[in-house]
């Protein structure tokens, strides 16, 4: 059995665009992600941590395996990533982690 993987992007953006750039996350980008047909679900979150550089979000889709998303990354992450680095260029900052559910009640 293959276990499930989250695609963790964690994303620190400045306080003055912030709730645009939440409206555009929910509203664009992440519908644009999910049509790729790559994953099954998404969160995202608000990290609760005062910052006085911007507002920390952490975005997780869910996959189905390691295979699934090497395929996300060949055919579609560069262009999706590309598009949010241009709208927001200088304003974020973002990483991204990948982790394997072994448990999940």
């Amino acid at each position: 059995m293959t276990s499930k993987i989250i695609y963790n992007v964690t994303i620190q953006v400045e306080n003055d665009i912030a709730e645009e750039w939440l409206h555009w996350m929910k509203n664009t980008h992440i519908p644009d992600v999910m049509d790729t047909g790559m994953f099954e679900s998404y969160q995202i979150s608000r990290i609760i941590k005062d910052s006085p550089e911007g507002v920390n979000y952490a975005v997780q889709y869910i996959c189905p395996d390691m295979k699934t998303l090497h395929q996300y990354q060949i055919k579609h992450a560069q262009k999706l990533q590309a598009e949010h680095a241009q709208k927001y260029q200088g304003k974020f900052v973002a990483f991204r982690t990948l982790m394997e559910i072994i448990a999940k009640s």
